[in-house]
């Protein structure tokens, strides 16, 4: 629909409602509006709308909602609507520049504030701890940079979702941030922050969704990220940290059972979108968000063996522990993972046999095994069979089998390997033994005789008469039978 209505008309109603999303609107900002001192809602996402703010949208006295998403605005914020009541402000994707003025620090009531995908720069302001209504704050895909401010953590109260992803902050995580004890998503990734993550993370026992993706976080993952058992997405991919992967992770009940949506009270105000990597590619997810159950712990530098604890996640959709240092063998009960529709062990040094139990995940769609020290028959049956291109399983030489070219009747079969040294380690104690009676019974056999002798002196005189006679009679029996043998060859 097209709505192309002259700047000097003025219309002889007053609305307290206007719904144009999507509608293509000609003449840009539609200047009729500024007459409608009753608006409480104006909603013009999507309408083809470009060029600054008009200044007369502060003095709009009763706006309580505001949505100019998806436009081409330009310009800094300094003309949104001054009006106290005001509540949801939703400018995402458009090209506003500037920093975030401190003038939206006086909108007390305000619960929603989307700025996401502009051209924002600066720092947050200080005085955000004064939106004591806020709900949800995305500021993410822009330029802002600086460190956190402390006082956001002070909207602990109200604040439930938090998205500063793809912007250029640097630092530490204030701990001040562990007291936003009813935060259901934080998303931090795509930054510069650094340090550790606080193991005061575990407060938050409402979080849903955590993405610390591509930063620079060093040390280990802290244990207490186990209390967050809410949690449905784990995102600590692309960091330096280091250690081993928590065992308790297990204990993550959120990734146990099938979810259903995540709760979005705001769902018809604004879309949420969240990336993730899935099956080897970033997707974007928005309103099937809820229905995403992933785990991505990879290009770390995790070490160790995969817990075997996190088979019991049966409704993991996504598991990516690759480009890590992790060695062992893949867990025989990884086949209890039934959802699993995307698998990534790939750059480490895992070794053994693929389990036969992965034959059994029947919702598998894509998988990469590549690059590490796996070795056997590579399992056959049910959704493996559709897996076919070999490059999943490049970089283990001594795996064979389809789709591998090369054939498994050239390759020792591991298992058998297996029981043979389970054998011959069953016989070492036995061989022990057998040496240890011969090195006895010699010691016993020798030193009982060269003893006698040593102690009685007739015996030792005895043997040697005995040993000098026998040495002359040999030597006589060896001298006739060769005086016999010349006087033969004589004659």
């Amino acid at each position: 629909m097209i709505f192309n209505i002259s700047h000097e008309w003025l219309p002889p109603f007053q609305l307290r409602g206007v719904l144009l999303s999507s509608c293509k609107i000609e003449n840009g900002f539609p200047h009729w509006l500024q007459n409608q001192r009753k608006l409480e809602a104006l909603a013009l996402s999507n309408a083809s709308l470009y060029g600054l703010l008009p200044t007369w949208l502060q003095n709009m006295p009763r706006l309580f909602y505001l949505d100019l998403s998806h436009n081409k605005l330009i310009g800094s914020l300094i003309n949104l609507p001054f009006s106290k009541s005001t509540s949801f402000l939703l400018l995402q994707n458009n090209l506003f520049d500037g920093s975030i003025p401190r003038s939206v620090c006086r909108r007390r009531w305000l619960a929603i504030l989307d700025v996401s995908s502009n051209r924002l720069s600066g720092n947050i302001p200080d005085c955000v701890e004064n939106l004591q209504n806020m709900e949800i704050l995305i500021l993410c895909s822009n330029g802002l940079s600086g460190v956190l401010p402390s006082s956001l953590g002070n909207i602990y109260l109200s604040l439930e979702w938090l998205k500063l992803n793809d912007n250029n902050f640097n630092g530490q995580i204030p701990q001040d941030l562990g007291k936003l004890r009813y935060l259901e998503v934080l998303d931090l990734g795509n930054n510069e922050f650094s340090g550790n993550i606080p193991k005061w993370i575990g407060n938050y026992t409402e979080l849903s969704i955590l993405r610390l993706h591509k930063n620079n976080f060093t040390g280990g993952i802290p244990h207490s990220l186990c209390k967050c058992s809410n949690l449905h997405i784990l995102d600590i991919a692309h960091n330096n940290l280091t250690g081993s992967i928590p065992h308790c992770f297990g204990e993550l009940s959120g990734m146990h059972t099938v979810t259903e949506y995540l709760q979005q009270d705001y769902e018809n105000i604004t879309v949420i979108d969240l990336i993730q990597v899935m099956k080897g590619i970033t997707l974007d997810y928005t309103t099937t968000m809820g229905l995403v159950v992933n785990m991505d712990l990879s290009s770390n530098k995790l070490t160790g063996e995969i817990p075997v604890e996190l088979t019991a996640l049966a409704s993991l959709m996504g598991l990516n522990l690759s480009h890590n240092h992790l060695s062992g063998s893949i867990p025989d009960s990884i086949g209890n993972m039934k959802a699993l529709t995307s698998l990534d062990f790939s750059d480490n040094q895992l070794r053994g046999t693929i389990p036969p139990s992965m034959a059994a995940l029947n919702f598998l769609s894509w998988m990469n095994l590549s690059h590490n020290n796996l070795s056997g028959r590579i399992p056959t049956g049910n959704k493996l069979q559709t897996l076919t291109d070999p490059s999943m399983y490049a970089g283990n030489r001594d795996l064979c089998g389809a789709p591998l070219p090369n054939n498994c009747s050239n390759h020792e079969n591991p298992p058998a390997t297996t029981s043979k040294k389970k054998h011959k380690n069953a016989n070492e104690p036995k061989n022990v033994w057998f040496y240890l009676d011969i090195t006895c019974g010699f010691a016993t056999g020798f030193w009982g005789i060269i003893g006698v002798l040593a102690f009685k002196k007739e015996w030792r005189r005895k043997l040697f008469m005995i040993a000098e006679v026998t040495m002359d009679k040999v030597y006589v029996a060896v001298a006739v039978k060769i005086s016999k043998i010349k006087r033969g060859r004589e004659a």
